[in-house]
């Protein structure tokens, strides 16, 4: 009892010590988190000096916009700001000065690598400006405060949060989480110090991505700044009024995970800097720039910090050799067009070679004699194994080029000499591919309308799997964008499923989350639906098109441009050409082909034409068909796009 009671006065004791430790350690965070907001104070208070208003006065572009932000980056008044915010054919800019006046600004020129613009207020007032944080001291999980100026002349907007990658955008940027947006686009991302790590402007982070502005993902966490510490080395150059381009090699890589795969090239872009510097086709690409590369990636990240004009070492494998080598990036590839023999493989052949199964009238396959069950075995001194290897190997190639083909006809080889021509642009008039001649395999995936499940997502998608199915045919795969309100699954089902069944189709349909209107950020949703589609039924590579209509047209072509690994063909109805989606260059082992569907009297008939236009300069095969309004798609016109889904795979 005696040695309880101690126990109990022992316990009783500690109380008072505990409840003051508790106390102690209660004060100790209080004042660390008064000590750590007084930092983030000091430092938005350091660095607010040299966040500039710009007023955008004149130009079409401009009439919706507000004052936006831009960054001193020299005290006599050059300024750093978001190429996204300042329209191209603005009349008028009026900057902040130091003492609050106004002062008239001018673009002196652009970074089209990094979405800045370099700006000049005329004005003698000095400009406070930044300490700049070097690259190897920017550190995930450090504080970072995004800043801008657009609300007030006098206060300056601010968002927290940390820095949360730092190479990200091929090298280009840096990520935060703090909250971005126009609010802030050209202001600087600063540390806790007031140094500023970069300027805040709007990038695409996916790694297809064209020339889309990334704004879509400043909704969601993701926001990015190009370090000050990469543009300024290229101050002197942009205050010359002397613009930077990405620089451009002219090659085409295995297509598979960049994130896995050595950079080894399957093509080689004609009057390219890769080409006249003598890179082949099989090279394996072992350094850039000084730099060790071993995956794709790797590669794509060293690229993307250079600029055209730029001089850069390397080294290639070839066989068991190391070959050293040296090139100047480009700043623009004399466009590519895919170059066109005329044919369409068998895909059912499993033997070396290629089985013809289609020869295109009035092409150069049917002028030179080819026909229907002729096999392809050879191209110049290539043995050729396959309808993709023989798409690839023409890839090093241009219309206009002369190349020699052997194919074998009951049972002898003959060569003839050919001059391929360009991808034709036409409606195909084909029969429907026969199905294997063996038993179709057992499968229990599931047919008709099926309900396609993600887990993490709330939008619904449906896909129409053709009752005839079999997993030993590869599939061709249509995504169908709704317009805004047309989210009939039923009329889709009766709209396909028949040409589904008939040309090997799976027709996919996901939907907007709010079913009146697509954001730009569903774009990832998409690409989701896309995957899960491709995992678990058996889906031809070259026949993936992207199919919509008005607004879900637009994004069919953003789909198609920023998902140039993956999409093969795009039909946008009634569709402009929507600005984030970008031309990017033509690819000469990525194939895209465009067939747009105009509908007479359209408001947006002038903006898809001009679409058309810079499509055709950049050398894409577009193709178009004209509709009476309201643009009404037939059942024989919806089965000539079948036809032309299925001869995507053409050669």
């Amino acid at each position: 009892m005696k040695n309880i009671n101690t126990m109990k006065y022992k316990l009783f004791s500690l109380i008072p010590i505990l409840l003051l430790f508790a106390e102690t350690l209660v004060y100790a965070q209080d004042d660390l988190l008064e000590r750590e907001e007084k930092s983030l104070q000091a430092a938005v208070a350091k660095a607010s000096p040299s966040v500039v208003q710009l007023e955008l006065v004149g130009g079409l572009e401009s009439q919706d916009l507000g004052p936006v932000s831009g960054l001193a980056v020299t005290t006599d008044g050059y300024l750093l700001a978001s190429s996204s915010i300042i329209p191209s054919n603005i009349t008028s800019i009026l900057a902040t000065t130091p003492s609050g006046k106004r002062a008239a600004t001018k673009i002196i020129a652009h970074d089209y690598s990094r979405n800045l613009v370099l700006l000049k207020v005329n004005s003698e007032e000095a400009y406070p400006i930044l300490e700049v944080i070097p690259r190897d001291e920017i550190v995930v999980g450090q504080w970072a405060i995004a800043l801008g100026r657009s609300f007030s002349r006098e206060f300056t907007n601010q968002s927290i949060g940390i820095v949360s990658a730092s190479n990200r955008v091929w090298g280009k940027a840096i990520q935060t989480d703090a909250k971005i947006s126009p609010a802030n686009y050209g202001g600087p991302l600063i540390d806790i110090q007031g140094r500023a790590f970069g300027v805040l402007t709007p990038l695409t982070p996916h790694p297809q991505g064209g020339q889309s502005d990334g704004s879509e993902w400043y909704d969601s966490g993701i926001g990015f700044a190009v370090p000050l510490a990469d543009i300024m080395p290229h101050l002197e150059t942009l205050k010359k009024g002397n613009d930077l381009y990405p620089g451009r090699l002219g090659i085409s890589l295995t297509a598979g995970n960049i994130y896995d795969l050595p950079a080894e090239v399957i093509a080689v872009q004609p009057k390219s800097p890769a080409r006249e510097t003598g890179l082949k086709k099989g090279d394996i690409i072992v350094e850039f720039s000084g730099q060790k590369i071993t995956r794709q990636s790797e590669l794509k990240h060293v690229l993307g910090a250079h600029y055209a004009g730029e001089t850069v070492s390397l080294k290639v494998q070839r066989g068991d050799e190391i070959i050293p080598s040296e090139l100047t990036l480009a700043e623009n590839l004399e466009p590519y067009q895919h170059p066109f023999l005329g044919i369409l493989p068998d895909r059912n052949h499993n033997q070396p070679g290629v089985l013809i199964r289609h020869v295109y009238p009035n092409s150069v396959a049917g002028q030179a004699g080819l026909k229907t069950g002729d096999t392809i075995s050879k191209l110049n001194e290539t043995v050729i194994q396959s309808h993709d290897q023989l798409r690839l190997e023409l890839a090093n190639f241009e219309p206009s080029a002369a190349v020699q083909i052997h194919y074998v006809r009951d049972g002898k080889t003959m060569p003839i000499e050919v001059t391929l021509e360009p991808v034709t642009r036409e409606l195909p008039l084909i029969q429907q591919h026969a199905f294997p001649d063996t038993p179709a395999p057992a499968s229990n995936l599931a047919t008709g309308l099926v309900e396609i499940k993600l887990p993490e997502e709330t939008n619904q998608c449906h896909a129409i799997i053709p009752d005839n199915y079999r997993p030993d045919v590869a599939h061709g795969l249509v995504i169908w964008l709704h317009s805004p309100g047309d989210v009939n699954d039923e009329v889709l089902k009766q709209h396909w499923e028949t040409l589904a069944a008939k040309y090997h189709l799976i027709v996919l349909a996901p939907k907007a989350e709010d079913t009146n209107r697509w954001q730009p950020s569903e774009i990832e949703f998409i690409r989701k639906t896309i995957d899960n589609v491709i995992n678990t039924y058996n889906i031809d590579r070259n026949r993936i098109v992207s199919f919509g209509r008005q607004a879900g047209g637009a994004m069919s072509l953003i789909l198609g441009f920023s998902h140039r690994d993956l999409v093969r063909g795009i039909i946008p109805v009634d569709a402009p050409f929507p600005l984030r989606a970008g031309i990017t260059p033509n690819d000469p082992a990525e194939r895209l082909a465009i067939h747009a569907i105009l509908v007479k009297g359209s408001p947006v008939g002038a903006t898809i034409g001009n679409a058309i236009k810079a499509l055709e300069a950049a050398k894409y095969p577009v193709g178009q068909t004209e509709l009476e309004s309201p643009g009404k798609i037939t059942d024989q016109l919806r089965e000539s796009l079948a036809q032309w889904i299925d001869s995507l795979d053409r050669i």
